[in-house]
């Protein structure tokens, strides 16, 4: 079974590289790769959002998750959060307003700070509840395991750093 350190060690990596693509878009960092993409900058707001809301959810603040119903959390759990933790990919889907960024940090610099803070703070969160226990309660899929929830965010992390051109 992994634990808390295995899993942190794989978002650090996951961060990792995918701030250092976004990193090497150079004058890109501003542009959508597409009509209605995401810019590099944009994606790194998104990515650090997630992560600063997850590190919410974990330590039991109030985050920008919508609070499902207690009856609809181990459904949303059995077909998307397990979906994708068995298959370790994201489906096609769209995020909700407060995870859809606008606009982005105003550097690469800028984006990897605000990256790393957020993954510093889920870091730290995580290794918290890890020593009270091995769950958590989610105001979206319910009770989970710490690992699991911080495995899910280094798939979304990766899932998005795929959006970035290839290193």
């Amino acid at each position: 079974m992994t634990d808390v350190t295995t899993v942190m060690t794989a978002n650090r990596s996951a961060v990792d590289e995918f701030i250092t693509a976004a990193e090497k878009t150079g004058s890109a960092w501003s542009v959508p790769r597409a009509p209605g993409k995401w810019s590099p900058a944009q994606l790194v707001e998104h990515v650090s959002r997630s992560i600063e809301e997850s590190a919410n959810e974990v330590v039991g603040a109030p985050s920008k998750f919508p609070t499902l119903p207690t009856f609809l959390r181990p459904l949303l759990r059995g077909l998307f959060f397990k979906r994708v933790l068995r298959k370790r990919a994201f489906p096609r889907a769209k995020t909700q307003g407060a995870f859809n960024p606008a606009s982005g940090p105003a550097t690469p610099a800028d984006g990897r700070r605000r990256v790393e803070d957020a993954l510093k703070r889920f870091d730290q969160a995580c290794r918290a509840q890890a020593a009270k226990g091995p769950g958590m309660s989610s105001t979206l899929f319910g009770q989970v395991s710490i690992v699991d929830y911080a495995t899910f965010q280094e798939i979304h992390t990766r899932h998005h750093r795929k959006q970035l051109p290839a290193l």
